[in-house]
């Protein structure tokens, strides 16, 4: 399932064949559309809402583009306050700020703070606009204290940097067909940048029309080429983009499709994933879980009573379709070590690669040589080494084991290429991290070395 987050629905472009373009949308895949409030005045939310009623694919936001602002009233917000109650409105906007426009500035800053608290009166999340007014729109979303997770920055254009205050603020960024031009390679950079858990598609029709389809009327379908896009320049399959962005959606919007609970078994690109537990000895800073956040790429893997390894096999099915299976999920796999190893005996039956990512501290753990007992059932095993010393690593890593831990995670490094035929070493690419340093430490013991995007897993 894919969702069209922003598209113009009211708009004659669209509105003369409607029915048609809802049709064309759910046979490219495009099941949900939100059609945006506002574009063309404050009485074209009323037209929106309407189409939202005669759809069960299509949903609405009800606000006031600052192109528009000059028609902001205390009527004006009379009819976004009664429009903002109705069931199929989920979103405030499109709101913000435009350089571009010739519209008084301080007359589209009234009407911006004015929905960023009728959203937040209402409960919903904000559709910004920004264009040329970067700044003057994070500084106010600041002063005014939107909370994280307020809403979406649609069709972003900008900078890394600007995406980075975006994502420092706990919004959503989406992409339009913008990133499929020739001349759009800082934007595709962009996009490779922000993390697929924060990412929406739009398409902004009947605007800015993808390629293959650029100089053409844009609709809801052509979507498909914006996330085909994203699944290559994220080197993700189109089923992945498509599951990542649908839950996103339903997070943001209640739009999209419900993310299911507890996933043991998860499939992404061409690996098969499991999650065995939630349980970990380290309670790493940058491990999305501290956060209370268990989505990976989609799925929910936030799970109750751990499954027997008779339960992961039954969910795995058929594997041959995948190239590899890999024990990662959110907990450390090895602290199941029976349950790995009677999973890693049935798929090596099967003929199946098999690959565990683990912190590296099961050998402390248990208290014995955890990768001499792996030798023939794993093929190759990613250690999160995380830091150049053990100050650094109890610092960003903490454990009951204190500076204990990073020498131990040394020496299992050690232990497991003595049995296990690919031994990778990993970090996650924080701010102010010395990643040399630890990619020499890698190159001494003789493994192969590994960066991780920060605030992207899977």
């Amino acid at each position: 399932m894919l969702v069209d987050t922003h598209a113009h629905l009211d708009f004659e472009e669209l509105n003369s064949d409607l029915n048609d373009v809802i049709k064309r949308a759910a046979e490219s895949g495009v099941h949900k559309i939100i059609t945006v409030g506002g574009g063309k005045g404050i009485e074209s939310n009323r037209t929106t809402v309407d189409i939202a009623h005669k759809s069960d694919a299509v949903f609405a936001t009800v606000g006031l583009h600052p192109e528009n602002a000059e028609f902001f009233s205390p009527a004006a917000e009379e009819t976004m306050m009664q429009l903002s109650r109705d069931s199929r409105v989920v979103g405030i906007g499109e709101t913000g700020l435009d350089r571009k426009y010739s519209v008084p500035f301080d007359r589209q800053l009234d009407s911006f703070i004015f929905q960023i608290n009728l959203a937040r009166a209402n409960n919903l999340p904000l559709m910004i606009h920004s264009r040329l007014a970067h700044r003057e729109v994070i500084e106010t979303l600041k002063a005014e204290s939107v909370n994280s997770g307020s809403g979406v920055f649609h069709c972003f254009a900008g900078t890394k940097d600007e995406a980075r205050e975006v994502l420092d603020l706990g919004f959503y960024i989406s992409f339009t067909g913008i990133i499929t031009f020739k001349n759009a390679s800082d934007l595709r950079d962009v996009v490779k940048y922000v993390p697929a858990e924060r990412l929406l598609l739009e398409t902004d029709a009947p605007f800015l029309s993808p390629e293959p389809v650029r100089g053409k009327r844009n609709e809801p379908a052509n979507i498909l080429h914006i996330a085909r896009k994203v699944a290559e320049l994220k080197a993700l399959s189109l089923d992945d983009i498509a599951r990542i962005t649908s839950s996103n959606a339903y997070r943001l919007f209640g739009v999209g499709e419900i993310p299911e609970k507890g996933k043991i078994v998860y499939g992404i690109r061409d690996s098969l994933y499991l999650n065995i537990t939630n349980r970990c000895t380290n309670a790493c800073v940058f491990c999305p879980k501290i956060r209370g956040s268990y989505a990976v790429k989609g799925y929910d893997l936030r799970i109750g009573k751990e499954p027997e390894a008779e339960e992961i096999i039954k969910a795995i099915g058929d594997p041959q379709k995948y190239t590899e299976v890999v024990f990662c999920g959110f907990g450390e796999p090895l602290l199941r070590l029976d349950a790995v190893k009677s999973i890693s005996i049935w798929l090596k039956e099967k003929g199946l690669r098999v690959r565990i990512d683990t912190d590296g501290l099961a050998s402390l753990v248990h208290g014995k040589n955890i990768p001499a007992e792996l030798k023939g059932l794993v093929d190759s095993i990613s250690v999160s080494m995380n830091a150049p010393d053990p100050k650094t690593y109890a610092k960003l890593c903490p454990s009951p084991y204190g500076e204990q831990a990073f020498h131990a995670v040394l020496e299992f490094i050690r232990q497991s290429k003595d049995y296990i035929p690919e031994v990778i070493a990993t970090v996650v690419a924080l701010p102010h991290l010395n990643v040399e340093e630890c990619r020499k430490i890698a190159d001494t013991i003789g493994v192969k070395f590994r960066i991780r995007e920060h605030n992207s897993i899977g």
